[in-house]
């Protein structure tokens, strides 16, 4: 009789903003989750925090503290295990207390070096709020250019490419927050190229597609109808998707937007990369609303987050909707399966 089959690491789940409605989807996710055969996960996190909280919005749910990530595989199934990393306040829910700042930030660090170790299968975010983040010296734009920087500070280079997950959609803005009359400029054959050759990689990585099918939309109306209605699938585009032809990827497009991301239409692609934020969040919303995640290609290590903010309007009141969480959980489960395959 052989040794024991070793048990795969828990997933890390960052505390995300305090008085958000992140103590609550966390608490339902681990609810839908404890025993359904999803990958087991653990907060990082204040115990006594988020206990006082799932209280509030009336959620009956048992925690344990944890010591190190590996007790979370066998403490999951009866309680959500915490690394407890007590915060200085306790704030109320819906107002931000900038002294949590400092705590928020250090959840991130701490996840993100624990899945860069391999002491975690996979980090999830929940969502955070910025500006209480900017007095603690937070200096980015969100949680993907910090990841890529933690990664950056020990020595991992990274390209980060956000991409958008609906049921059978994946999305890939190439430019994400800047304004619609910024993208063209903003927008090169070279940068195209790049993320693409990222999202190719990692859908063979973390998603099993040996031979991934990348489609493109175009930027202008009706793909620029041959040039009548904008030079850009003429002049960046077509020669970007020549180039990834000559390098042996499966390509398609520029694909006309309007028509590029029904039904019969996504059996053709895995993924789908589109000029601008809008082109790609859009589809991805109007399919699953409340189901879509979030997914950072490109780190040494998987990351996936909730698509939404951190709701402060309606944190304590029970009203949250847990599912983007529990997709975002659920997918960094499979994910972590496909690399261990």
């Amino acid at each position: 009789m052989g040794p024991p089959t070793p048990k795969p690491n828990s997933v890390a789940l960052t505390c995300g903003e305090p008085a958000s409605i992140a103590p609550e989807i966390t608490a339902r996710a681990w609810l839908a989750l404890r025993d359904n055969g999803a990958a087991p996960f653990f907060l990082i996190g204040d115990s006594d925090y988020f206990s006082s909280r799932a209280s509030v919005a009336g959620i009956a749910i048992a925690s344990m503290k944890i010591s190190t990530p590996g007790e979370a595989h066998d403490v999951f199934p009866t309680a959500l295990p915490i690394l407890h990393r007590p915060l200085a306040v306790h704030p109320r829910p819906g107002v931000i207390d900038p002294a949590t700042a400092r705590s928020v930030i250090a959840a991130i660090d701490e996840g993100a070096s624990l899945a860069m170790a391999g002491e975690a299968a996979a980090l999830v975010t929940n969502p955070i709020q910025k500006e209480s983040l900017y007095a603690a010296g937070f200096r980015h734009q969100g949680h993907t250019d910090y990841l890529a920087a933690i990664a950056g500070r020990q020595g991992q280079k990274c390209h980060e490419v956000m991409m958008l997950v609906a049921r059978d959609l994946r999305a890939v803005p190439l430019t994400v927050h800047i304004p619609i009359k910024d993208v063209p400029a903003a927008l090169s054959t070279e940068l195209i190229v790049t993320q693409a050759r990222v999202v190719a990689h990692d859908l063979q990585k973390y998603f099993g597609i040996m031979k991934p099918r990348l489609a493109f939309t175009g930027l202008n109306p009706h793909a620029g109808e041959n040039g009548s209605m904008g030079r850009e699938e003429q002049t960046i585009i077509t020669p970007a998707l020549n180039q990834l032809r000559a390098e042996g990827l499966e390509v398609a497009g520029p694909l006309p937007a309007d028509t590029a991301f029904h039904e019969e239409a996504r059996a053709n692609y895995d993924a789908i990369l589109c000029m601008y934020h809008d082109q790609a969040l859009i589809p991805v919303k109007t399919l699953d609303f409340h189901g879509g995640v979030n997914v950072t290609l490109g780190l040494p290590f998987i990351r996936t987050s909730p698509d939404h903010g951190t709701a402060l309007g309606i944190a304590g009141t029970g009203k949250a909707n847990p599912q983007s969480l529990i997709a975002a959980l659920t997918l960094a489960g499979e994910m972590a399966s496909h690399v261990r395959r």
